[in-house]
């Protein structure tokens, strides 16, 4: 059994990771206030931004889905692996090296399956590289397959193309000399099982490596150079493993998303040669699908990356102006134009609105691919490619009737019934209502007509209804018949849940004394080494009257009260999150990415300019505007109370404002309490005139208190 990693490792490990690159790979994310980011929620299907994430504090959450924690559960979430497995990947990204309490000689090699499969992969990806390079049988061949694509040696080595050589276990011997078993072998899809051993999987081929956003290779796609290749297929690539999914992979992805991001536009195309002619081109935002068509989890890849809610509540859908380019934001496909290019065409239909209505197809002279359009026409003509590119909707149905004589009624009838299940699948009533028309002007026919057509062919496919425009909180319908994931689901409950308790009359909020609490917590959780630790311990349940602060009133007691100076800012959270539980979990990582009412912090004292400096990370773009990062600024920053990390005075002044609220209402409801039982004991008596001392001393209190704090301030 394997032995536990050493908790001062898992610290290292947390303290060195930062969230905001590891989300930021596969999210696109935008600041939303001061050291908070906002994106789409890469864990449920959403067309306005509910992921919030904290740098800082190492915590990430979705109001959408209900899903938070910590850097090691983002991972655990995004890489399907359970907690060691999250730590171990982190480990290897930031080298570190763990210890294993009773550690076995598996633990002591220093990788969790997954890692060993990444580091299978990227031995496969040398060892195809060098072939290429080589002298070895058949690397001749493949170097003359590039170069008869116009690639020279410099675009290979960019590229990472590599040879897979002929023979029965030439990668087998070389990752088994690499200390590889078997079993990882096959399991990385680089190996399979033979009646007589173990055989390489690839064999004679040029080889591409895929990888995903942040440049891990997960697998390989193959083209077939040699006659006698025993696979026919033009190209293989690796087979699902737990690294790889054909329907979750782009290629080229980790070379074009900074582009993606920064123009909003992607080029999708067929092919890993298209992929290289484009981006040597200067179509720099090309990716491609490996061995699968472009499907509904491509899209959210690609939406993440290209989507920009740039009004915040109203949701913009749809080509937009980018500032500094000529091309407005778009997602465009290089189709044929032949009945294979129109047939992809129309598949992309299923797809869900908000994307179709930025997306567009390109279609090259002669129906020829990126590769051999660049080969024959020159660069230019693989930039003009997309340049012209033309909307998905408008190509699909004009390509349609364009089949048709429309000079005679037969014709047009033809065309009305050939295009009115293509216009009815468009699930954006608004879109389906002007492109219902454009199709009637163009085909000449009577509007009713082709609307009366659109309807039946809807019905008949039970068509679901979307909209594409719709704003933030408004629930988008979804296809009846696809099954909901397990995010969906939570997501969905998470919405029922919310709308019980937005609906109810019993507890209105926010109210004053819910606001003091919820903004005491937020301090509480975000900063607090800016908590007096005296006042603090002041505090009782009798401070507290929203059930879920007082519960999160002794979570905090649980995790041992306030943390002491020096303590990491994630293991603080970490040590709150356990002692509160799963019940009170998701509320910690609400508050922890919940903006507070403090000023930015002055780099010079002449104005609010920043960030307060060594707190956030301070290194573009997540604090734009802030101090420019140094050597000083390099390493983990997020500690609690450590001497370059002291609060600053506006949050000490901030903390002590909600301390003295919550302490001034823990005097009024004691005052309270001893009156109304003296009122219930009637007449002088012992126990009244108790009471009457207790009530004397706690007014005192709460003037002193007042006094001090409204007379002279409060620091």
């Amino acid at each position: 059994m394997a032995g536990m990693i050493d908790k001062q490792d898992v610290e290292k490990v947390r303290a060195a990771a930062d969230l905001y690159d590891i989300v930021s790979s596969t999210v696109t994310l935008k600041p939303s206030g001061t050291g908070t980011f906002v994106g789409l929620c890469p864990f449920h299907d959403e067309k306005t931004p509910s992921f919030n994430i904290r740098p800082a504090l190492g915590v990430w959450h979705c109001f959408g889905c209900g899903l938070g924690g910590d850097v090691f559960a983002y991972v655990q979430q995004r890489e399907n692996v359970d907690f060691r497995e999250a730590v171990e990947l982190l480990a290897d990204r930031y080298h570190i090296e763990l210890h294993y309490a009773n550690g076995s000689p598996e633990d002591s090699r220093g990788g969790s399956k997954r890692s060993r499969l990444l580091e299978a992969n990227e031995e496969a990806e040398r060892f195809f590289v060098e072939s290429l390079a080589g002298q070895g049988e058949g690397a001749d061949e493949a170097r003359a397959m590039l170069e008869g694509r116009n690639f020279a040696r410099a675009d290979w080595e960019r590229f990472g193309c590599g040879y897979a050589p002929k023979g029965w276990d030439n990668l087998v011997r070389r990752l088994a000399d690499r200390g590889f078993t078997q079993r990882e072998m096959i399991d990385a899809g680089l190996a399979r099982q033979g009646q007589r051993g173990v055989y390489d999987y690839f064999r004679g081929r040029v080889t591409w490596p895929i990888r995903d956003s942040t440049g891990r290779t997960l697998g390989f796609g193959a083209r077939r150079i040699f006659e006698d290749d025993t696979i026919e297929a033009k190209y293989i690539n690796t087979p699902d493993t737990a690294l790889y999914r054909k329907t979750q992979v782009l290629y080229g992805l980790d070379i074009a998303k900074p582009a993606i991001v920064r123009r909003r536009q992607a080029v999708i195309v067929e092919g890993y040669t298209d992929v290289m002619a484009c981006h040597l081109a200067g179509v720099d935002t090309a990716v491609a699908t490996c061995g699968t068509a472009f499907g509904a989890e491509h899209a959210k890849m690609i939406r993440r990356l290209v989507s920009d809610d740039a009004l915040g509540a109203v949701q913009l859908v749809g080509p937009l102006k980018v500032a500094g380019q000529s091309l407005s934001s778009r997602v465009v496909f290089t189709f044929d134009g032949d009945a294979a290019g129109q047939k992809a065409a129309i598949h992309a239909f299923s797809l869900d609105s908000a994307f179709l209505s930025q997306t567009f197809v390109a279609v090259a002279q002669d129906n020829l691919d990126p590769c051999d359009l660049r080969i024959r026409h020159g660069d230019e003509a693989v930039r003009a490619l997309v340049a012209e590119a033309r909307p998905l909707y408008d190509f699909v149905i004009d390509t349609v009737i364009d089949r048709f004589d429309l000079a005679f009624t037969t014709g047009r009838m033809g065309a009305v019934k050939a295009v009115a299940p293509l216009v009815a699948q468009i699930r954006d009533m608004s879109l389906l209502d002007m492109y219902t028309r454009k199709a009637t002007r163009r085909i000449g026919v009577d509007l009713d007509l082709m609307r009366g057509e659109v309807i039946r062919v809807r019905r008949r496919l039970n068509v679901s209804t979307d909209d594409a425009y719709a704003g933030r909180g408004r629930r988008m319908p979804t296809d009846r018949h696809a099954p909901d994931t397990e995010a969906q689901q939570r997501a969905r409950r998470q919405e029922i849940q919310r709308s019980d308790a937005v609906r109810q009359s019993y507890h209105r909020i926010p109210d004053a004394v819910f606001i003091c609490e919820q903004q005491f917590m937020a301090m509480l959780i975000q900063r607090p080494d800016a908590i007096d630790s005296s006042w603090f311990a002041q505090l009782t349940l009798t401070n507290f009257i929203t059930p879920v602060f007082r519960s999160m009133f002794q979570a905090v007691a649980a995790a041992g009260g306030l943390p002491a100076a020096g303590t990491p800012q994630g293991l603080w959270m970490h040590e709150l999150t356990k002692a509160a539980g799963p019940v009170l979990g998701p509320v910690i990582d609400e508050l922890a990415v919940m903006p507070l009412p403090l000023p930015a912090v002055p780099q010079d004292g002449r104005g609010p300019v920043g960030p307060r400096p060594g707190w956030e990370t301070a290194t573009d773009p997540r604090n734009a505007g802030s101090r420019n990062a140094g050597p000083q600024d390099s390493g983990p920053q997020n500690a609690v109370g450590e001497g370059g990390d002291s609060p600053s005075p506006a949050e000490r002044q901030y903390a002590s404002e909600l301390l003295v609220r919550l302490v001034d209402l823990g005097y009024m409801r004691r005052i309270g309490a001893a009156k109304r039982r003296m009122t219930q004991l009637g007449g002088e008596n012992p126990q009244s005139i108790e009471l009457l001392g207790d009530i004397t001393r706690l007014e005192k209190a709460r003037r002193d208190l007042n006094d001090q704090v409204f007379g002279n301030s409060v620091g």
